[in-house]
């Protein structure tokens, strides 16, 4: 049974979701100092350009080498320029289902491009890989991650009581931790149906595993 996703690209219409890469450590140290992703996000804050890098060089590939998902870097198609990041992680081979977390940089929010990516992977994950389940998590209080879930016709199944921790400013200007429930969301194969009618053309996303 196989227990890796493989080394792949996927592109839609406006965009390109691609391995991680060198030169992406600049935008990617960015995006995840901006405040709205520290207050959701688990990584280290400060973000610094060698936390970005150890991501990009070890921690991002050896997701999918050890088996446990996948990342993808997603940029602009026209431009190159970084949208954000798309993960599957905990990734379960005999059940066949993994949960996906998305970032997006301050730049490209209000653009669709989170709903894109999701599809993109969703569709990705279920066609090719034979996945089953996807599942999304999203912190109690993140509408904007909410919104996203239903868009894409995920079904909300219920909440995880104070299952994460998320940061809020401090009147001195830091940031402390406080802790927050979780809602669970999943989609299915057949959730996609009704929700994203141009994955019923083959053409809507294209994998590929040359990118250079």
């Amino acid at each position: 049974m196989t227990t890796t996703f493989p080394d792949v690209s996927l592109s839609t219409e406006r965009l390109v979701l691609r391995p991680f890469e060198d030169v992406d450590v600049p935008a990617l140290t960015e995006m995840m100092n901006d405040e709205s992703v520290v207050v959701w996000a688990s990584a280290p804050h400060p973000y610094t350009e060698e936390d970005a890098r150890a991501w990009v060089t070890e921690g991002a590939p050896g997701e999918r080498t050890a088996g446990h998902g996948i990342v993808f870097a997603v940029t602009e198609f026209l431009t190159g320029r970084l949208v954000g990041t798309a993960r599957l992680r905990a990734a379960d081979w005999r059940v066949r289902s993994a949960e996906l977390r998305c970032v997006t940089a301050p730049w490209a929010r209000g653009e669709g491009y989170a709903c894109e990516v999701s599809l993109a992977v969703a569709g990705w994950l279920f066609r090719d890989q034979k996945f089953e389940r996807l599942e999304l998590r999203t912190a109690a209080d993140n509408t904007a991650a909410q919104q996203v879930a239903q868009k894409i016709g995920c079904i909300s199944e219920g909440v995880l009581r104070g299952a994460w921790i998320a940061r809020t400013r401090t009147d001195d200007g830091g940031w402390t931790e406080h802790r927050t429930d979780l809602i669970v969301w999943s989609l299915l194969p057949e959730d996609l149906e009704g929700t994203a009618d141009a994955f019923a053309d083959s053409d809507a996303y294209t994998a590929f595993t040359d990118w250079n």
